[in-house]
């Protein structure tokens, strides 16, 4: 598996679900699976959340169109060593914002990404 990279996300609804920003890793597809009862939660038109069903955390951030998980960074020891590459919905985070020259996307931009309008694309 080659090294993750760090994804942020400060949309309203990870901001609410996390009280500030869900980080995510993003990892080889194919490297990823869960033992245990996993439920998920359609949180928005473009995605769903996952949890453990026994105990509740939060296992992933998942697209619904092209089922991609991305896996909480918490899951992992160090958050697997992974640099911070990209942050979604930066124009939203308030109070706080994050070191580095990584990528910081606009809410204009992310939605572009995950929910182009149609002729957007």
């Amino acid at each position: 598996m080659s090294k993750p990279m760090m994804r942020v996300c400060h949309c309203d609804m990870c901001r609410q679900h996390t009280s500030s920003m869900f980080m995510s890793l993003g990892i080889d597809e194919g490297s990823l699976s869960f033992d245990g009862p996993v439920k998920t939660y359609r949180s928005s038109d473009w995605a769903e959340r996952g949890f453990c069903e026994t105990c509740g955390s939060t296992l992933f951030y998942g697209t619904v169109e092209d089922g991609n998980r991305h896996p909480s960074a918490g899951l992992f020891k160090d958050a697997a060593g992974a640099d911070l590459k990209l942050e979604f919905f930066a124009d939203a985070a308030s109070g706080y914002a994050l070191a580095g020259t990584h990528r910081k996307m606009t809410a204009k931009e992310t939605i572009a990404l995950f929910a182009p309008e149609e002729g957007d694309n």
